[in-house]
């Protein structure tokens, strides 16, 4: 029962946020569309469906919120000429233009990268080598928030445990989270790791919870979901770094003797096959990397395509189709989002018990 008001909840949640965001996107579009009468017929007939699209699932120095509200993040930026901290907004103008910010070089938005300017306002490219940039953009503002649920969700479960001891029946957030560990226990972690899977456990179940609160958060179309996380190349080449590192470092010795010299074959087979399981060492993790990246970023521009559509055929029939399916992607994605938190953690457990597995090989002659 409470399973199922909560999916009513997520279905009402999500149908109201499709629903603001179609109507927001279309008040902001027109609003941009009049703002200038001298273009107001150019502007009418040149919508850029891929600007739009883009604009919502990439990175970006600022947290757009609707129309032309948005919130400055800070700029953190290391040169050789030293460490400089200023706001977001003094990169773009008032129409959200980007423009020249003067400090220890001139600085200005280069397709939403912080480049060195020339005094023209051209790109400066090798100025702009010296220049690290580590800004809190929206998609680390947005980790931030993903950390600090996921700390307040455990710290407030932990502590109801210690209150209450592990023999005791779960109450309240307790009882919501107690299942989901032990899914990722019995379902993820035994199966694929054996008698060693407590060592592995709380790594396990940092990776599928931190992925699967982005997943959610990024479901959301404004604050603190706006930002796609889990769609950024980065996020998941940054996993996909941590499950190689313990794979490989916990791997054992009968685990190199596979990949380098397979037992039980002719020494010519041995030569053919050790690049091969070499390559696939490296493989694995991209694999998983490519994988949550592909699927996480493919199902937000589906959903923003069905509402690009209104702006296509500029009709309002248009949201009696466009609107209802993107509601129905938007659910799938429910899943899908759970479903490629699990698919991660299961095949980092997989490539783990891989690694740490004990083979027994008889010496056969033949």
């Amino acid at each position: 029962m409470v399973f199922r008001n909560i999916k009513r909840l997520l279905v009402a949640v999500l149908c109201t946020f499709l629903f603001t965001f179609s109507n927001i996107a279309i008040a902001q579009h027109e609003g941009e569309m009049h703002a200038d009468s001298t273009t107001k017929e150019a502007a009418e007939g040149d919508f850029n469906v891929t600007e739009t699209i883009l604009e919502h699932i990439k990175d970006d120095h600022s947290w757009h919120l609707w129309g032309h509200t948005s919130i400055a993040l800070p700029v953190i930026l290391y040169s050789d000429k030293g460490l400089e901290v200023f706001s977001s907004e003094h990169l773009v103008n008032e129409h959200h233009e980007p423009v020249v910010y003067t400090g220890n070089y001139s600085y200005k938005l280069f397709e939403g990268k912080i480049k060195v300017a020339n005094a023209d306002g051209t790109l400066n490219e090798e100025s702009s080598k010296n220049v690290w940039d580590f800004s809190i953009t929206k998609n680390v503002a947005s980790l931030f928030v993903s950390i600090f649920i996921i700390l307040l969700i455990f710290l407030t479960v932990g502590a109801a445990y210690k209150k209450r001891g592990v023999t005791s029946a779960p109450k309240g957030l307790q009882s919501f989270m107690e299942p989901i560990v032990l899914f990722v226990r019995d379902e993820v972690a035994k199966p694929n790791i054996g008698h060693k899977y407590a060592r592995y456990m709380p790594f396990l179940l940092t990776i599928f919870f931190l992925i699967l609160t982005n997943n959610f958060l990024g479901l959301i179309p404004f604050f603190p979901g706006g930002a796609n996380v889990s769609g950024n190349i980065a996020f998941t080449m940054t996993l996909a770094v941590f499950v190689f590192v313990i794979v490989n470092l916990n791997a054992n010795k009968s685990y190199w003797e596979h990949i380098f010299w397979m037992p039980g074959m002719h020494w010519s087979m041995k030569v053919f096959l050790a690049p091969i399981e070499l390559i696939g060492v490296f493989t694995k993790p991209i694999s998983l990397m490519i994988r949550l990246f592909a699927n996480i970023t493919a199902g937000h521009i589906l959903v923003l395509s069905l509402i690009c559509l209104i702006f296509i055929f500029k009709t309002v029939f248009a949201s009696v189709i466009a609107v209802p399916f993107a509601v129905f992607i938007g659910l799938i994605e429910l899943l899908v989002a759970f479903l490629q938190a699990y698919i991660f953690t299961m095949l980092s457990a997989m490539y783990i018990g891989m690694a740490t597995e004990e083979h027994h090989h008889e010496d056969a002659h033949h």
